[in-house]
């Protein structure tokens, strides 16, 4: 049988996880001495409010190659082929943890690791869409090869309400230059062949959410592709967004997620951005 895992930074829909049968290891979050686990012991909005009382951004870790190596077991039968797709490596050590640990199960499972060079609801859609590969038929090596052609064309534009999780989390390297600045620039930022990178300063919201809609347009044209929202604790601008960028494109299909907190405890609450996955 094949098993599909993610992790805590690979946004899926609620209802994909039994539909698709796509299993999410959590992301471990370190608040002082207490440590807990993404969506298991603390939510999204648990997670803010958190923040808010004690002005900190906690630190977020990889699930261990223990962590994986306990999860394979719990979700997997012995023989199963576990294709487990990750948040970009360039971000995270999740896949190497996972390239660890299939090592460990190896006369156990098959385990193919895959840096998604990708992170949020970019992850979630490779997982879907190669539970429907399977489905039609196709072998694990179609699969494999369809995710490392695909994961290259997607794209991740966000856009930062706050440079202040930034600078408290100080984890984003590439958002330095805008810290350098004033606090009151728009940051938006890139996620492509795995690095995120900050593209453009703009000065209002409003700019901001209209150029994050240019750029991928820029990028995109008129191709078909499934569009996709995300925000980090501001749904009305999410929605307000995807309502803006579905003027501008060829969709099949669109959605919204919220930005899982393992990647919105560095960018913070407001960010939004548009994920567009090209249609084959």
């Amino acid at each position: 049988m094949l098993r599909i895992v993610t992790d805590g930074a690979g946004d899926i829909l609620p209802e994909w996880g039994k539909e698709y049968g796509i299993d999410m290891i959590p992301v471990n979050i370190l608040f002082g001495e207490k440590s807990y686990l993404q969506g298991v012991d603390i939510d999204n909005e648990g997670f803010y409010k958190m923040v808010e009382e004690h002005r900190k951004i906690p630190k977020t870790s990889q699930p261990s190659p223990h962590q994986f190596v306990e999860f394979y077991r719990k979700i997997a039968q012995k023989g199963d082929t576990i294709l487990s797709i990750h948040i970009t490596a360039k971000l995270s050590g999740t896949y190497a943890s996972a390239i660890a640990a299939a090592q460990d199960v190896k006369d156990e499972f098959k385990v193919l690791p895959i840096d998604s060079m990708l992170g949020s609801l970019g992850i979630g859609l490779l997982c879907r869409e190669a539970r429907k590969l399977e489905r039609a038929g196709k072998s694990v090596e179609e699969i494999v090869k369809y995710v490392e052609e695909i994961k290259t064309r997607a794209r991740v534009i966000l856009t930062l309400d706050t440079l202040e999780y930034a600078k408290m989390s100080g984890r984003v390297k590439t958002l330095q230059a805008a810290l350098a600045s004033v606090l009151n620039v728009k940051p938006i930022a890139v996620l492509r062949d795995g690095d995120l990178s900050m593209k453009e300063r703009v000065r209002t919201r409003k700019a901001a959410l209209d150029r994050v809609i240019e750029m991928a347009k820029e990028e995109f044209g008129d191709q078909p592709v499934i569009l996709a929202a995300v925000h980090a604790r501001d749904l009305k601008s999410g929605e307000a967004l995807l309502e803006q960028a579905k003027k501008s494109f060829n969709y099949k299909e669109t959605m919204i997620s919220d930005l899982a907190i393992s990647i919105a405890a560095n960018l913070g609450p407001g960010t939004v951005g548009l994920i567009v996955y090209p249609v084959e």
